[in-house]
This record gives C-alpha cells, structure tokens and sequence, in this order.
C-alpha cells in the first residue's frame, strides 16, 4: 500500500511540475533530472491501453500522455484535452468539447478520432466493464465526442477519467495505425509534456521536454 501511495504521489507531482500548462509556461526549467525507481519500468507503462490497477504506471502517463479528464492538485476532475463535457438529464450521454489545435508529439493534430480509436483500443483494467456500458462512441465534428450508454451508470466517469482506469488517456490513431502495435511500443507518442527519446528496457527511459532541446528526464 505504501509503494502504491509514493507512485501515485509521484504522478501528481508530475501532474503540478510537468502536465500542467500553466505551470509549464511559468517554469523555465534547464538541465537534466534523475528519478530513481525500485520497480523495473516494463514497456506497458509507456502506453494507456495497458493500464493495470496500480498506480506506477501514472508516474509515465502524466509526463508522456494526457487524458481528457485527469486528477491535479485541487481538482479530481480537471478538464484536460476536453475543455468542458455534460451529461444528459436521462444519465445515458456524455459529450465532451475537445481543445483544438492540438498535436501529438510526431506532428499528428488531436481530434475526436483519436478519442474513440483510444476507448475502442483501451484493454487495461476494467475494459470489459466500460466496453459493456458503452453503447456508442460517436463523433459529433472534430472536436466533439458523444459517449451514448446502455444504461444510466453514475460512475461512468469514475471509471472512464480517474485513476481507476487508463481508458480517458489519448493515443494517435494515425500513427499506430502506421507504425503498428509494435512500432507504438518501441517509439511511444503522446500528448503529455514529455516526449519518449530512448529506453533501455529495465534500466533508462529517457524523455525530452517538448519543445525544449536539450532538457530531459531520466527515469533509471
């Protein structure tokens, strides 16, 4: 319980150091950080859809990916890659306004595909229950998304965009479907504030600050 505790206090820190982009335009760090881990960092860490139930792997989803909801300081449900999102009197849709002029980190912009290629894709921890509520995902325009649900479920985003699951978290479907799942594995892309620059599985993973050569993150 300890170790999961110290995990997911390090994917906040994360969160208020590297995922927020407020802070990231205040702090204009320089030079290079070490964090040191007593767990080997499997590869399935570095992809959402893999998402276990543990806390570990949040520590490389903040700093690589983003989701469209996620946990920040002073907010359990900030709104991230969806600037806003309702949900209809009857509790059977949720939809959610994306931020636009996005991009990934190989160029690739963020749209609503990439939004239902990631849910459709998700197999980590509780898939089979999201995949069973999930009537329908379907896009509204570019930069809108509607999940349509069978029943009215109140802890659809408990489950979708928190902690609990890795499912809200954004892949590029352009890209996957390119390189493949392997390719994906080998050369991570995301959304996050740090960009995969190498790995030597089970002994350095290397991220890049985007946008700022020369500025990395070794987790060894």
């Amino acid at each position: 319980m300890s170790r999961l505790a110290a995990s997911i206090g390090v994917a906040l820190a994360l969160a208020l150091g590297l995922g927020s982009r407020e802070v990231a335009a205040r702090a204009q760090p320089d030079g290079q950080l070490t964090v040191a881990f007593d767990v080997s960092i499997a590869l399935t860490f570095l992809d959402p859809a893999e998402t276990p139930g543990i806390g570990v792997p949040f520590v490389f989803l903040y700093a690589l990916h983003d989701a469209l909801i996620k946990p920040l300081p002073g907010n359990d449900t900030a709104p991230c890659l969806a600037e806003s999102w309702t949900e209809s009197a009857d509790g059977l849709v949720y939809e959610f306004k994306l931020r636009e002029r996005l991009k990934f980190h190989n160029g690739d912009s963020f749209t609503a595909e990439d939004v239902k290629f990631s849910f459709l894709r998700y197999r980590g921890t509780s898939a089979k229950l999201l995949h069973d509520r999930v009537k329908a995902v379907d896009i509204v325009d570019p930069h809108r998304v509607r999940f349509v649900l069978h029943t009215p479920w109140p802890d659809f985003l408990v489950f979708y965009a928190s902690p609990a699951t890795g499912a809200a978290w954004i892949v590029p479907k352009k890209y996957i479907e390119k390189v493949g799942e392997e390719g994906f594995r080998r050369q991570p892309v995301g959304l996050g504030p740090y960009r995969f620059a190498r790995m030597t599985p089970g002994v350095e993973l290397v991220l890049e600050a985007k946008g700022r050569s020369g500025l990395t993150e070794a987790v060894t």
